[in-house]
């Protein structure tokens, strides 16, 4: 077969066929072992590829990175503060007032064990393969929103499904400009700390939360 249609059949299954696998009733240790090996295979193919390093980013992307990340952080911080207030105002910083240790504890785990492994997943993995296979930026920034998304219908929740979707549309454009792990992963854990901070935790399948 040749080599585009092996990274089609290997998107396919792993972005799209796995992910709708855990939506089905099956052992858990089954779904957890799949998934140890599709990891490590991604690594594989990673290191391989000389993409394991730690890059520093380039000086250049620094000051607009912070610039607009901090615009689009007072955007979110606005909207969620305000959908909290509403929803569930009892929330609203509910842990970092109350278990401020657990709040500790949730954005150091959140951060280097979620934020870094989806990045490299779902932005260094998934550019590396496939961006050749989809000539049309903005198109390969929307699927892979799309399966960033997809990623997380095992929680069943229609927030997450939203809130990764526009997560994911905002974290590709910065790797799509940057080629930058490293940026890409900042970006994720400020917004992902933030909803947690902000009283999100329970309704985003944050342990501890509630």
């Amino acid at each position: 077969m040749s080599s585009t249609l092996n990274r089609g059949l290997e998107l396919l299954f792993l972005f799209v066929l796995l992910p709708i696998s855990f939506l089905f009733n099956y052992h858990i240790l089954i779904k957890v072992g799949i998934t140890i090996i599709g990891f490590v295979y991604i690594l594989f193919h990673l290191r391989k590829s000389g993409l394991l390093k730690l890059r520093k980013p380039d000086v250049v992307y620094w000051k607009p990175f912070w610039k607009e990340t901090i615009i689009k952080l007072a955007i979110i911080i606005v909207v969620t503060s305000l959908y909290v207030f509403w929803v569930a105002p009892d929330k609203l910083f509910s842990v970092i007032l109350k278990k401020p240790m657990l709040w500790l504890v949730i954005l150091f785990v959140y951060t280097f064990l979620s934020v870094w492994p989806q990045e490299i997943i779902y932005r260094t993995f998934f550019y590396d393969r496939y961006e050749k296979l989809i000539q049309n930026k903005w198109l390969f920034i929307f699927i892979n929103a799309i399966l960033f998304s997809l990623a997380h219908i095992f929680l069943r929740s229609f927030l997450v499904q939203l809130l990764t979707f526009v997560g994911g549309l905002l974290f590709a454009f910065t790797y799509q400009r940057t080629k930058s792990t490293t940026l890409a992963s900042i970006e994720h854990a400020i917004y992902g700390n933030w909803l947690f901070t902000v009283g999100m935790g329970d309704m985003l399948a944050f342990p501890g939360a509630d």
